[in-house]
């Protein structure tokens, strides 16, 4: 019997997450579905990456979309 995670982020890192989203959306449409300025001001993967590393609540917020988004990703 395998113990496998319950939580659907589990193996999954922040980079690629980052990474599927703004190749899905683009910096423009994440920006605005996220209103953070790592999206809307000189956006890059590297600055949103140090940005949501260090604050929790739009970490949570990219999380979310992200498995909002899964079904569209397939």
């Amino acid at each position: 019997m395998e113990n496998k995670s319950k939580d659907p982020l589990h193996g999954i890192t922040l980079q690629k997450i980052v990474e599927t989203l703004v190749d899905y959306y683009g910096f423009d449409t994440l920006g605005e579905l996220i209103p953070i300025r790592c999206f809307t001001s000189n956006p890059s993967v590297k600055s949103s990456l140090t940005f949501l590393r260090k604050t929790d609540w739009a970490r949570k917020k990219v999380e979310e979309l992200y498995l909002k988004s899964l079904p569209k990703f397939g």
